[in-house]
Protein backbone atom coordinates (compact mmCIF):
# COMPACT_ATOMS: atom_id res chain seq x y z
CA UNK A 1 0.00 0.00 0.00
CA UNK A 2 1.15 3.24 -0.97
CA UNK A 3 1.52 5.60 1.81
CA UNK A 4 0.42 9.90 1.47
CA UNK A 5 2.90 12.02 1.31
CA UNK A 6 3.20 13.14 5.09
CA UNK A 7 4.20 16.89 4.08
CA UNK A 8 1.06 19.07 3.11
CA UNK A 9 0.04 20.38 0.14
CA UNK A 10 -1.23 24.21 -1.03
CA UNK A 11 -4.41 25.39 -1.68
CA UNK A 12 -3.57 26.24 -5.09
CA UNK A 13 -1.97 23.72 -5.85
CA UNK A 14 -5.41 21.60 -6.16
CA UNK A 15 -6.88 24.56 -8.23
CA UNK A 16 -8.64 23.56 -11.68
CA UNK A 17 -10.74 25.63 -14.00
CA UNK A 18 -12.79 24.36 -16.64
CA UNK A 19 -14.16 26.09 -19.38
CA UNK A 20 -17.28 25.34 -21.77
CA UNK A 21 -19.63 26.38 -24.16
CA UNK A 22 -22.95 25.69 -23.69
CA UNK A 23 -24.76 24.63 -26.65
CA UNK A 24 -28.18 23.39 -27.73
CA UNK A 25 -27.64 20.23 -26.37
CA UNK A 26 -26.96 21.59 -22.65
CA UNK A 27 -30.42 23.42 -22.86
CA UNK A 28 -34.46 22.87 -21.57
CA UNK A 29 -37.15 23.53 -23.45
CA UNK A 30 -36.88 27.57 -21.84
CA UNK A 31 -33.16 27.50 -23.80
CA UNK A 32 -31.36 27.60 -20.37
CA UNK A 33 -29.03 25.34 -19.19
CA UNK A 34 -30.11 22.17 -17.49
CA UNK A 35 -28.89 22.86 -14.02
CA UNK A 36 -27.96 18.66 -14.25
CA UNK A 37 -25.52 19.72 -16.42
CA UNK A 38 -23.74 22.43 -14.50
CA UNK A 39 -24.28 20.13 -11.58
CA UNK A 40 -21.98 17.42 -13.57
CA UNK A 41 -19.47 20.16 -14.73
CA UNK A 42 -19.51 21.40 -11.02
CA UNK A 43 -18.66 18.11 -9.55
CA UNK A 44 -15.77 16.70 -12.09
CA UNK A 45 -13.81 19.94 -11.33
CA UNK A 46 -14.59 19.33 -8.15
CA UNK A 47 -13.43 15.99 -8.23
CA UNK A 48 -10.48 17.26 -10.14
CA UNK A 49 -8.91 19.52 -7.69
CA UNK A 50 -9.58 16.39 -5.26
CA UNK A 51 -7.72 14.26 -6.98
CA UNK A 52 -4.78 16.64 -7.24
CA UNK A 53 -4.74 17.43 -3.33
CA UNK A 54 -4.69 13.64 -2.38
CA UNK A 55 -2.69 12.26 -5.32
CA UNK A 56 -6.05 9.47 -5.84
CA UNK A 57 -8.75 8.85 -7.43
CA UNK A 58 -11.78 10.43 -5.30
CA UNK A 59 -15.84 9.77 -5.13
CA UNK A 60 -18.39 12.04 -4.81
CA UNK A 61 -19.98 11.82 -0.73
CA UNK A 62 -21.81 14.85 -0.42
CA UNK A 63 -22.79 18.08 -1.99
CA UNK A 64 -24.18 20.92 0.17
CA UNK A 65 -26.42 23.25 -0.67
CA UNK A 66 -26.92 24.07 -4.42
CA UNK A 67 -28.62 27.36 -5.44
CA UNK A 68 -28.52 28.73 -9.12
CA UNK A 69 -28.59 32.57 -8.88
CA UNK A 70 -28.96 33.35 -12.60
CA UNK A 71 -29.98 31.36 -15.65
CA UNK A 72 -27.00 29.89 -17.89
CA UNK A 73 -28.16 30.46 -21.60
CA UNK A 74 -26.94 28.93 -24.68
CA UNK A 75 -24.05 30.41 -26.13
CA UNK A 76 -22.47 31.27 -22.40
CA UNK A 77 -18.68 30.10 -21.61
CA UNK A 78 -19.31 29.09 -19.03
CA UNK A 79 -16.19 28.81 -16.41
CA UNK A 80 -15.88 26.58 -12.82
CA UNK A 81 -13.41 27.11 -10.66
CA UNK A 82 -12.15 24.51 -8.09
CA UNK A 83 -10.41 24.05 -5.43
CA UNK A 84 -9.63 22.02 -1.94
CA UNK A 85 -11.26 24.46 1.13
CA UNK A 86 -11.13 20.79 3.83
CA UNK A 87 -9.32 17.73 4.24
CA UNK A 88 -10.30 15.34 7.21
CA UNK A 89 -8.28 12.27 7.19
CA UNK A 90 -9.53 10.23 4.15
CA UNK A 91 -12.02 13.18 3.26
CA UNK A 92 -11.81 16.17 1.05
CA UNK A 93 -13.89 19.68 0.56
CA UNK A 94 -13.77 21.47 -2.80
CA UNK A 95 -15.39 24.84 -3.28
CA UNK A 96 -16.87 25.36 -6.70
CA UNK A 97 -17.77 28.62 -8.56
CA UNK A 98 -19.64 29.01 -12.05
CA UNK A 99 -19.23 32.30 -14.01
CA UNK A 100 -21.65 32.33 -17.25
CA UNK A 101 -19.89 35.18 -19.81
CA UNK A 102 -21.05 36.05 -22.92
CA UNK A 103 -18.06 35.55 -24.70
CA UNK A 104 -19.49 38.39 -27.11
CA UNK A 105 -19.74 41.57 -24.40
CA UNK A 106 -17.53 39.94 -21.93
CA UNK A 107 -20.43 40.40 -19.52
CA UNK A 108 -19.46 37.97 -16.38
CA UNK A 109 -22.29 36.46 -14.34
CA UNK A 110 -21.58 34.37 -11.16
CA UNK A 111 -24.41 32.25 -11.02
CA UNK A 112 -23.67 29.79 -7.68
CA UNK A 113 -21.68 28.65 -5.89
CA UNK A 114 -21.62 25.00 -3.85
CA UNK A 115 -19.32 22.74 -1.54
CA UNK A 116 -19.29 19.44 -2.60
CA UNK A 117 -17.25 15.81 -0.54
CA UNK A 118 -15.25 13.00 -1.86
CA UNK A 119 -13.64 10.37 -0.32
CA UNK A 120 -10.37 9.67 -1.12
CA UNK A 121 -10.00 5.70 -2.55
CA UNK A 122 -6.70 3.48 -2.76
CA UNK A 123 -6.16 0.80 -5.18
CA UNK A 124 -8.80 -1.46 -3.39
CA UNK A 125 -11.55 1.35 -3.59
CA UNK A 126 -11.13 2.28 0.51
CA UNK A 127 -10.91 4.92 1.92
CA UNK A 128 -7.41 6.49 2.18
CA UNK A 129 -5.55 8.99 4.48
CA UNK A 130 -4.76 12.47 2.52
CA UNK A 131 -2.06 14.97 2.86
CA UNK A 132 -3.20 18.07 5.14
CA UNK A 133 -3.87 21.35 3.42
CA UNK A 134 -1.57 24.30 3.64
CA UNK A 135 -3.57 27.72 3.54
CA UNK A 136 -1.85 30.32 1.40
CA UNK A 137 -3.28 33.19 3.48
CA UNK A 138 -5.87 34.52 5.84
CA UNK A 139 -8.86 34.37 3.53
CA UNK A 140 -7.92 30.45 3.40
CA UNK A 141 -8.16 30.00 7.13
CA UNK A 142 -11.24 31.57 7.20
CA UNK A 143 -12.44 29.34 4.90
CA UNK A 144 -11.19 26.05 6.52
CA UNK A 145 -12.95 26.88 9.96
CA UNK A 146 -15.84 27.42 8.20
CA UNK A 147 -15.62 24.48 6.08
CA UNK A 148 -14.75 22.31 9.16
CA UNK A 149 -17.95 23.41 11.06
CA UNK A 150 -19.69 22.30 7.49
CA UNK A 151 -18.13 18.97 7.91
CA UNK A 152 -18.87 18.82 11.57
CA UNK A 153 -22.58 19.22 10.69
CA UNK A 154 -22.53 16.94 7.82
CA UNK A 155 -21.03 14.72 10.54
CA UNK A 156 -24.05 15.13 13.31
CA UNK A 157 -26.61 15.06 10.62
CA UNK A 158 -25.09 11.57 9.34
CA UNK A 159 -24.97 9.79 12.81
CA UNK A 160 -28.53 7.97 14.61
CA UNK A 161 -29.63 10.11 17.73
Amino acid sequence: MISPPSSGKTVSASRVTLAQLMQPEHANALGNVHGGWIMKLMDEAGALACMRHAGRRVVTVAVDQMVFRQPIRIGDLVTITAEVSFVGRTSLEAEVHVVAEDPITGYRTHTNTAYLMYVALDENHHPTPVPPLIPENRAHIIRMEEAKARQERRLAAKSPE
